[in-house]
């Protein structure tokens, strides 16, 4: 990978506004208490059967489905803040409302809702990070944001087993507590960014992502990134069941991804931010498909700790440019919505077709097959990413000059 002139001594301060942003993305991981725990209270606490617990939590996953589209169209059409304060406050409604509600019919309404409007926020995020950086500085900026992401749900995890113990429903009240807390601080801090255009007109966003063949084949790539990416929570538990690990050693050695992000990744940041990012892009996304490669080579606990680790330092790469790759493709006026799209059909999708492909694969070719089918898709995005970087730099140059014009 080329690198620029810029060093990581050189790289300026971030403003307060971001580290705003920053708090939100702490704040809101670190009461991230409901959603693992949703299953288990509605057939503990309110003693519904596992299948209905199980529809009711695809109903949040439904909504997910939709919130980041649905978030990127709202923040350019009527202000990225103006969508933060919405999902945030409309998700604290929202699970106070689930934790509450006792009819079947409102539990479902309820659980759509959170889903629906839990991730709202964050193309609104990722576009006013780009209005308020200059390109050169948003690899870094989205990495702190990546990191903080990942601090507090490292947390959260831990303390969320020990309050369920008191109760589930003290899980609904703080869960939607930091919820507000995140909002007071977008709304005092976090002033408007979106740009305006001269004659106040907006275009749509759907003819206009749809005939951007770079767009769509950014997308394409990330579909096949998903797709290994979400072996990890799908096909890797059997995979370690099959080699007579227990469930709890997967436990140890899956968290192993959370600390190994929350330990490297501030040593790590400044310097991602000097690379040539859809470089950096394409061979971060090659060394998760290697990772999880190494599937097909180990059996013992430890070697599965090894492949973790190893699509871990992928995945930090990864997660560090990959919004900056987007936020300089996207038109200015239509950012938003470029990255709502960006993260509903890529993860959205491959959250879909990594679990039924790996799954279906593990059972009909067997693991080595599988690992080895996950490794060669990375070697196929890798090379994919690389085709496509000449198209990302002359789209980040054009729009660049468009945004100084």
């Amino acid at each position: 990978m080329s690198e620029t002139v810029a060093t990581p001594e050189s790289a300026p301060r971030l403003p307060r506004a971001f580290w705003a942003l920053w708090v939100c993305q702490l704040v809101n991981r670190l009461g991230s208490f409901v959603q693992p725990f949703l299953v288990l209270y509605l057939t503990q606490d309110r003693h519904l059967s596992a299948g209905t617990a199980g529809a009711v939590a695809a109903a949040v996953g439904a909504g997910s489905v939709i919130s980041q589209l649905v978030g990127g169209w709202v923040s350019d059409r009527f202000g990225r803040r103006r969508t933060m304060l919405i999902g945030f406050l409309g998700t604290a409604a929202a699970l106070i409302l689930l934790g509450s509600a006792r009819s079947m019919e409102t539990i479902w309404a309820a659980a759509f809702v959170v889903g629906l409007l839990g991730d709202m926020f964050r193309p609104a995020v990722s576009a006013t990070v780009a209005d308020l950086l200059q390109p050169k500085e948003r690899v870094r900026a989205y990495g702190l944001l990546f990191w903080a992401i990942n601090l507090g749900f490292s947390v959260s995890t831990v303390s969320a087993g020990v309050l369920a113990s008191v109760g589930y429903s003290l899980l609904f009240w703080i869960n939607a507590g930091t919820s507000v807390v995140a909002a007071l601080v977008i709304w005092r801090m976090v002033p408007e960014t979106r740009p305006v255009s001269s004659d106040g007109s907006r275009r749509p966003l759907l003819p206009v992502a749809l005939r951007d063949t770079t767009f769509l084949l950014m997308i394409l790539l990330q579909v096949g990134y998903a797709t290994i990416y979400f072996q990890g929570y799908s096909t890797l538990p059997l995979a370690m069941a099959g080699d007579r690990l227990s469930s709890s050693t997967y436990g140890l050695v899956i968290a192993l991804n959370g600390v190994v992000i929350v330990v490297v990744q501030p040593f790590v940041n400044r310097r991602l931010a000097t690379f040539d990012r859809p470089k950096l892009l394409a061979s971060s996304m090659l060394i998760v498909g290697l990772g999880f490669g190494l599937g097909a080579v180990v059996h013992s606990w430890w070697g599965y700790a090894l492949s973790v680790v190893v699509w871990t330092i992928g995945e930090i790469g990864f997660a560090a440019v990959i919004g900056a790759v987007f936020a300089d493709l996207a038109p200015a006026d239509l950012r938003g919505g470029y990255m709502g799209l960006a993260g509903s059909m890529s993860f959205g999708l491959g959250s879909v077709i990594g679990p039924l492909l790996g799954t279906n694969a593990l059972e009909h070719a067997g693991p080595t097959a599988t690992w080895l089918a996950c490794a060669a898709l990375g070697a196929v995005i890798y090379v994919g990413q690389l085709a496509l970087a000449p198209a990302l730099h002359r789209r980040a140059e054009l729009n660049a000059l468009a945004e100084v014009a």
